[in-house]
């Protein structure tokens, strides 16, 4: 359907699926493929038993500074480095470890070479969560009609309502909604939502 409508799709954030990874390969080849951080880490935290045992843990932390989205990428294969000969060369596992992420830097780093490009996919991931939430406490739709439109009527409702709870390093947006996040500056405020306000007014203020 992205490809229908020539949507210009440049990197995809998910996790390590290789359906999804084949799809992609055919419909934008050229296309490129960031693994999400958290379900990687997740990955490593299962394949080296970091909750049961804490026998790798100086190693799995010293990783997950390394891979801090803060870094340039040099300070970032220094880091790398020196994980690898500290631990790299005394252990076979870790080893294998390092030598996977060398292997896969293009899809581990890809968001670098994206402006404002996400590390992970965690947003839409708890966007989904709570749609699946909503949708447990409804019986049914009678029909696919009414099903669009409850569904149009739920996502204006979250992109329009404002965020009161952001912690660190979200703070910022409290008072802000999603949708005055990705408006053009040029942009007014939507007529559909039957809202009239000064162009730039805060969004508290719409």
């Amino acid at each position: 359907m992205l490809k229908a409508i020539n949507y210009p799709l440049r990197i995809v954030v998910c996790d390590d699926s290789s359906a999804l990874k084949l799809a992609l390969n055919r419909v934008y080849p050229k296309a490129r493929v960031q693994l999400c951080y958290n379900h990687y880490f997740e990955n490593l935290r299962q394949y080296l038993s970091i909750r049961t045992d804490d026998h790798f843990r100086p190693f799995f932390y010293k990783l997950k500074e390394a891979f801090s989205t803060k870094h340039h990428p040099l300070k970032r294969e220094a880091k790398l480095s020196a994980i690898n000969y500290k631990y790299g060369r005394k252990d076979e596992t870790l080893l294998k470890v390092m030598a996977d992420i060398e292997r896969r830097k293009d899809e581990l780093f890809a968001y670098k070479e994206f402006n404002s490009c996400p590390s992970t996919n965690n947003i839409i991931e708890s966007y989904n969560s709570h749609l699946n939430g909503r949708l447990k406490t409804i019986k049914g739709f009678q029909s696919y009609h009414s099903a669009e439109r409850w569904l149009n009527a739920w996502l204006i409702r979250r992109r329009t309502k404002v965020f009161t709870d952001c912690d660190t390093p979200f703070k910022h947006l409290n008072g802000q909604c999603s949708l005055s996040q990705t408006l053009k500056k040029d942009q007014p405020w939507p007529l559909i939502l039957g809202i009239k306000s000064p162009k730039n007014a805060p969004i508290s203020e719409r």
